[in-house]
């Protein structure tokens, strides 16, 4: 089998031809987003998101063939490597399946299977063995009694019959154990028809929050599906808190499970048959499967339930992550930022439209003398700043600071906008070594409302610094396999960065190093020649930055904008691989290239057809369209979003009001909320809409706007049961809500 058929057979919608153009572009140094953007033609238009799987696909490939030649190795060194087996080996692509081929190879610790074999009792388990297959026939007078008492060893612990028996046991218990058809049938059991269920553990608490799991039971192929592996998660935490106990096994509806598991290994083991070892044979068929094989296969299920689990946390993680690093920004407008404060105060912050500090300030909000000061110092900050919004920090006394603010703006006269901003991971970065290498002179508060400020500007810009894992928009984030979880957040901010697109001149450090072929080191040689040399004024400069290499620059130019710069297409998307083409059907035309831009020379280009065919259609479309809008930001436009001014806290929520919120965080149960009272509610998937929803994302997302109504509200649980079917009636009393079981496990 090749990469090719392997790779076809495991994912067939993307074909073959496309995934063996993005290995050869990726092992030239092509990255993910240069090949997603700039080599549609050779890869038949992939997303990245396909293009990821082919790489991922290689890598299982690849370690497929190492191991492989492995266990060819190990098993060659013992000299029992036949050409069947061989042959065998080279023609598993399985791992599993490959172990089992290993296992009875493998170099074991002292079992008590290897101890009877070096006391000398192979011969007895092989005639008990072949005696009962047939291929052996008794001896006159040979019996099972004599056959153990020849091959007493009272040196090594196999005084009598008794002992010697056991230990011929303990051999055929090993040689069903590592039968690879066996295996293979009780993993295709436990596979299809399986269960994993759970109980009330040893260490379970009062009003446990796993008390839903306490009489569970869910097939394992329903487990595996993406869209029920949350299920799996808050199982597993409450296991590994003690508070459950799970287990793998036949359903409740199929009660003879058990009994064809053990059918199987007593029809390999011939214990069916009349034979003198036929007890010996019903025990070690019973020990093999149960003390051995399904053990270990239990095991497998659990590992696959979890790898299945974190994928699919994973993909939520990271589609969340990317909606919140796309919101729309604010732009380069001067901003004052409040990070609300109770007992030390609200720290202010003021940044110009370059997003550059310009002073921070304490407001205290604790009687009305201290308002009137702080209104004062408010206002004179918003007249000396130029300021066009204010944005205030939705942690701690956020609204309570939001309609302070409001009321003081107001009665001073200014109606600039108010916006609450997500506090999440703002504290992360305010310590790290970033924020001190920006702000060394700066107490840890100031940079996070300066933080706030920016976020409001340009998220994404501001967020490419902190760890996406802080951005709080995660699904059981700490359960998943942390680095599967930061591989795939950092393709995703890598990806975001290079779907809007960095101007050369205004970015940091930070947001550089995720442009596609720079990395951190370079970013940082780039702002270094910049702040030496002054503006950037061409792309073509870049290779004046030491390290700049030309295949840096074929990865990197076409994501860095020059606007204003000496060449029109460096404003734009367009790659300037394509410049000499464009410049020459400008001639052509005869215009200059600049008059390509714009509504008009897209049309006129669209106009040169053999155009299409020198370039390709996907690239040629791609260029239109750039051109059409060059330089255009994909991000929405910026609107300020408005609470209830009525509701301040959990306290002022009654069932049935209206509430507008933005939704925080989206799972595969449904989505949080933030109505404006410092607790997400709960949208329930089955309340997210009017017909059948099957995933929550094909209907909201991280940063989306949405009406709710509040249907339950629990002041001691602090929680909010909300619904976006407006038209739901609202509960007459206490209801046991699913979604409150789900938070509670989310919780």
């Amino acid at each position: 089998m090749t990469f090719e058929s392997w790779f076809v057979a495991r994912f067939p919608e993307i074909p073959a031809a496309s995934a063996l153009a993005v290995l050869k572009l990726a092992e030239d140094g092509g990255t993910v987003p240069f090949i997603a953007r700039y080599r549609k033609e050779a890869t038949g238009n992939l997303d990245e998101v396909a293009i990821q799987t082919v790489l991922d696909a290689k890598e299982t490939w690849d370690e497929i063939l190492k191991r492989q030649a492995f266990i060819g190795e190990e098993i060659g060194k013992q000299g029992k490597l036949t050409p069947e087996l061989s042959e065998k080996l080279l023609s598993t692509f399985d791992l599993d399946a490959l172990e089992d081929l290993y296992l009875p190879f493998k170099k074991k610790r002292k079992t008590k299977a290897v101890i009877a074999r070096e006391a000398g009792l192979a011969p007895v388990a092989n005639w008990v063995w072949d005696v009962a297959h047939g291929t052996l026939v008794p001896a006159p007078g040979e019996t099972l009694s004599s056959i153990a008492l020849r091959h007493l060893n009272p040196e090594a612990g196999f005084a009598d019959e008794a002992a010697v028996l056991a230990g011929a046991t303990d051999i055929l218990v090993e040689r069903l154990s590592e039968n690879e058809e066996l295996r293979q049938y009780v993993r295709n059991e436990s596979f299809t028809r399986g269960a994993v269920r759970s109980a009330p553990g040893e260490k379970v608490k009062p009003n446990s929050k796993f008390e839903m799991y306490f009489a569970f039971e869910e097939p394992v192929p329903s487990l595996l599906k993406p869209e029920n592996s949350h299920r799996y998660l808050a199982l597993r935490r409450g296991w590994l808190e003690g508070e459950l106990t799970a287990s793998v096994g036949g359903r409740t509806a199929d009660p003879a499970f058990d009994e064809r598991l053990l059918a199987a290994f007593e029809l390999a083991s011939a214990a069916g048959k009349e034979s003198p070892g036929q007890t010996l044979l019903k025990k070690a068929s019973r020990l093999a499967l149960k003390a051995h094989v399904f053990p270990s296969i239990e095991t497998e299920v659990h590992k696959a339930l979890k790898d299945s689990a974190d994928a699919a946390a994973i993909q939520v993680f990271a589609e969340n992550v990317k909606k919140v690093l796309l919101a729309a920004p604010f732009g380069p407008k001067a901003v004052l930022a409040i990070d609300p404060g109770i007992r030390t105060g609200c720290k202010l912050a003021l940044v110009d439209d370059s997003g550059r500090f310009i002073e921070s300030g304490v407001i205290y909000l604790h009687d009305e003398g201290a308002k009137k000061r702080a209104a004062e110092a408010l206002l004179r900050m918003l007249q000396n700043g130029n300021v066009r919004a204010i944005a205030i920090g939705n942690g701690t006394a956020g609204r309570e600071t939001e309609a302070f603010v409001k009321k003081a703006i107001r009665q001073a006269g200014f109606n600039t906008p108010v916006v609450l901003v997500s506090e999440a991971g703002a504290s992360v970065y305010s310590a790290s070594e970033i924020a001190r290498e920006e702000f060394p002179d700066l107490d840890l508060t100031v940079r996070g409302a300066i933080s706030i400020a920016r976020r409001v500007q340009d998220p994404l810009a501001e967020l490419v610094k902190v760890d996406p894992k802080s951005i709080g928009v995660g699904q059981y984030q700490h359960d998943v396999s942390q680095p599967a979880l930061k591989k795939r957040l950092d393709l995703v901010v890598d990806s975001a960065v290079n779907q809007v697109g960095v101007n050369l001149n205004t970015a940091s450090s930070h947001l550089l190093a995720h442009v596609s072929g720079i990395g951190p080191a370079l970013a940082k040689s780039i702002v270094s020649h910049r702040e030496k040399k002054g503006l950037f004024r061409s792309r073509r400069e870049l290779l004046e930055v030491p390290r700049f290499t030309k295949k840096t620059f074929e990865q990197a130019a076409g994501f860095l904008r020059v606007p204003g710069g000496e060449h029109p297409l460096d404003a734009t998307g367009i790659h300037p691989e394509k410049y000499e083409v464009l410049e020459e059907v400008a001639i052509r035309l005869g215009v200059e290239v600049g008059n390509l831009l714009g509504p008009s020379g897209a049309k006129r280009l669209r106009e040169v057809p053999q155009l299409r065919e020198q370039i390709g259609s996907f690239t040629f479309d791609d260029i239109l369209e750039e051109l059409a809008k060059p330089g255009r930001d994909p991000r929405e436009t910026f609107v300020p979003f408005q609470y209830r001014d009525d509701i301040l806290e959990i306290s002022d929520l009654a069932p049935g009001m209206l509430c507008p919120g933005i939704v925080t965080n989206v799972t595969n149960f449904g989505a949080f909320v933030d109505i404006g009272v410092h607790q997400d509610g709960l949208v329930h998937i089955s309340r997210l809409a009017d017909h059948f929803v099957r995933e929550p994302r094909d209907v909201v997302n991280p940063g989306d706007r949405v009406y709710v109504k509040v249907l339950a509200i629990s002041l001691e649980k602090r929680q909010i049961s909300l619904t976006m079917r407006l038209d739901d009636p609202v509960p007459a009393g206490p209801v046991q809500k699913p979604e409150a079981r789900e938070r509670a496990v989310r919780a």
